[in-house]
């Protein structure tokens, strides 16, 4: 961006005739125009100069393009806007408005006309950089990642000396959850210039993502080393520190990301999740609201909104809060150290959703001896929402085993009972429902969400059908009658969706699934009403790695499979399965660690299997977790 600066400054004392060496001593007006320090100064130079008579068109279009420069420094995208547009309205073959108009486009989240702007820049420079940088920049907004990635790898062939196009690259490839690419795009940054902050501070925001958070820790402290006042970096080091279960040292981090920069929205989302975490909801509440304050259009603040009105008993004020979550952009392109950068809360939008539609089915009373009292609290008898602390153990156990159009299965029912008396004994709250069909199972898992607003630690247990359609996962309640994939989809429950539901990093979430038995689906038709696709329908259910692609797998979730992904589990011959026969024995050993106690399990089901089956887990535990209490 500076030297399109340059080239606009030094093309401006041409114009007016003053030679640039000379034109501060000569005309003041042309001296605060062109004045890049004071952006006030620069803003009433060019409108000054607007204001003469007699100015030439180009001269004029160089004007306001100086002085929209001055807006977008001051944030003031629609001024900014209208100057582009005047200028390009006096001169239409400026590669470099269209460009800039471009890039603020992109910072008020509009792709299309930034994609526009850009697209008439490249046409009349083929090898603007700046104008593949936008282009790029929109596509990602727009969630064409692969568009995206051509662009901006354009961008980078034309000038491969500019540090920030690797940095703007590298966002987008954590946005597609390639994280080994955005880390060597970040590395190749930091070798072009290895004293500037950004770089290590946007590695550190993706080694949080892939989970190595001493490397994160590591690149956060070099980029506040670099630059002492860098609150983004504060405010991700915070993230680490959460994450590793360091509270106090995260919450001194967010707040001097506040102290330095008060209008950084994601400092305040950032404190309001330790608040939540100890349990001080007002005050969280207070930090989310500051924060959809300073950033409106950041889906993640009504979401965290949401879930504390949720906890407090406030239903209807959750349901506004996911409500205009779910009615703002997936993406939104804010202002970064290198310029625009894409943030995408399509995560906190499948959580509004799936909470949404557990506050809708829960709503439904239940019946029958399955659905103990799981809804959370109510506002108290004065009216004031209840606040309380978030230490409840909550556990959600399904069995399905008689299957009314899929072959029955005997264990599974078992399998569930087993599991439900043992996490009854280590004091969880346990909500079991055996041989469900679809409207008790979708309106248990409901209650089972609710519940978990108020909890800390919330365990799923499922035996029974599972299948993978196109990489997705399912769970089959009894009744599913398999017409078609479209009805199949309806009719079973996505796992994905559940994980949604429970993505609140201030939780322990755990999800078993014995549910790989054979596909019931195998040797049936299964094309889409219209036949427009065949659906694929491997074995088994597939790798927690698709869920990176749009699905929640959010901090704080581990997911246990009975069996390696693509694989097929067991039923057995004994009265429970090989791996909820082996969980039953170890899930209720004290001081054991829940990923210790899955390496057991794992080792007892490979024996007894002969290495026919294997159990498999994703983590993204925030530190450690035991179920049957702590040594």
């Amino acid at each position: 961006m500076l030297y399109c600066i340059y080239v606009l400054l030094l093309a401006l004392s041409l114009l007016v005739g003053v030679p640039a060496a000379n034109a501060e001593n000569t005309d003041p007006d042309v001296a605060a125009c062109n004045n890049i320090g004071d952006l006030d100064a620069r803003i009433a130079g060019c409108t000054r100069l607007l204001a003469r008579k007699n100015l030439p068109a180009r001269s004029q279009a160089i004007l306001y393009l100086q002085r929209a420069q001055g807006y977008v420094r001051h944030q003031q995208f629609d001024r900014a806007i209208q100057d582009y547009d005047a200028s390009l309205k006096r001169d239409p073959n400026s590669a470099i408005a269209l460009s800039e108009r471009a890039v603020v486009y992109n910072q008020i989240g509009d792709p299309d006309h930034a994609l526009q702007s850009a697209d008439q820049a490249i046409r009349l420079d083929p090898n603007y950089v700046l104008a593949y940088a936008a282009r790029g920049n929109a596509l990602s907004q727009k969630g064409q990642f692969d568009q995206a990635i051509v662009a901006l790898s354009k961008s980078i062939g034309l000038d491969p000396k500019q540090q920030w196009l690797y940095i703007n690259r590298s966002t987008v490839w954590n946005a597609k959850g390639e994280t080994d690419r955005a880390i060597a795009d970040l590395d190749a940054a930091i070798r072009l210039d290895p004293k500037q902050a950004v770089p290590y501070n946007n590695r550190c925001w993706v080694w949080t993502a892939k989970g190595e958070l001493d490397n994160a820790l590591a690149d956060c402290n070099q980029a506040l080393e670099l630059d002492a006042n860098f609150a983004v970096a504060y405010s991700n080091r915070g993230v680490v520190w959460f994450q590793k279960g360091e509270l106090d040292s995260a919450l001194s981090d967010f707040n001097k990301a506040i102290r330095i920069d008060p209008s950084y929205w994601a400092g305040f989302t950032g404190r309001g999740d330790v608040w939540r975490k100890k349990g001080e909801l007002d005050r969280a509440l207070a930090d989310f609201q500051q924060a959809v304050r300073i950033s409106p259009r950041a889906a993640r603040s009504f979401v965290s909104e949401g879930l504390v009105f949720e906890a407090q008993g406030q239903i209807d004020r959750a349901r506004s809060a996911y409500q205009q979550a779910v009615a703002l952009p997936t993406s939104i392109s804010v202002i970064g150290a290198i310029g625009p950068v894409t943030e995408s809360f399509r995560r906190e939008q499948d959580t509004a959703r799936t909470r949404l539609a557990a506050l809708r089915e829960s709503a439904v009373a239940p019946s029958g001896p399955l659905y103990p009292n799981v809804a959370p609290p109510a506002p108290s008898a004065t009216g004031s929402p209840a606040s309380p602390a978030l230490g409840r153990r909550i556990a959600l156990v399904i069995g399905n085993g008689n299957y009314a159009h899929a072959p029955p299965l005997v264990n599974p029912v078992n399998d569930a009972r087993a599991i439900a008396g043992n996490l009854r004994d280590m004091g969880f709250e346990v909500t079991d429902g055996i041989d469900l069909d679809r409207a008790a199972m979708t309106n248990l898992i409901a209650h089972f969400l609710r519940a978990a607003a108020t909890a800390n630690t919330a365990v799923l247990f499922y035996a029974g059908h599972g299948v993978q359609i196109d990489g997705e996962n399912f769970l089959l309640p009894i009744d599913a009658k398999f017409n078609g994939v479209s009805d199949l989809t309806s009719e079973m429950t996505n796992v994905n969706t559940i994980l949604a539901g429970l993505d609140d990093s201030i939780r322990a979430n755990i999800v078993f699934l014995d549910a790989c038995r054979d596909n019931p689906m195998a040797q049936k038709v299964v094309q889409t009403q219209d036949a427009s696709r065949s659906a694929k329908l491997p074995s088994g259910l597939a790798s927690p790695s698709s869920l990176g692609k749009g699905a929640t797998t959010g901090a704080g979730t581990l997911l246990a499979f009975s069996t390696a992904p693509g694989q097929i589990a067991l039923d057995g011959d004994g009265a429970n399965s090989p791996f909820s026969l082996a969980l039953a024995r170890h899930i209720g050993t004290p001081g054991l660690e829940v990923q210790q106690m899955l390496t057991r399990v794992r080792a007892e089901v490979v024996s007894a299997t002969h290495g026919k089956q294997v159990p498999w887990s994703n983590s993204s535990l925030l530190g450690e977790v035991y179920l049957a209490g702590k040594p």
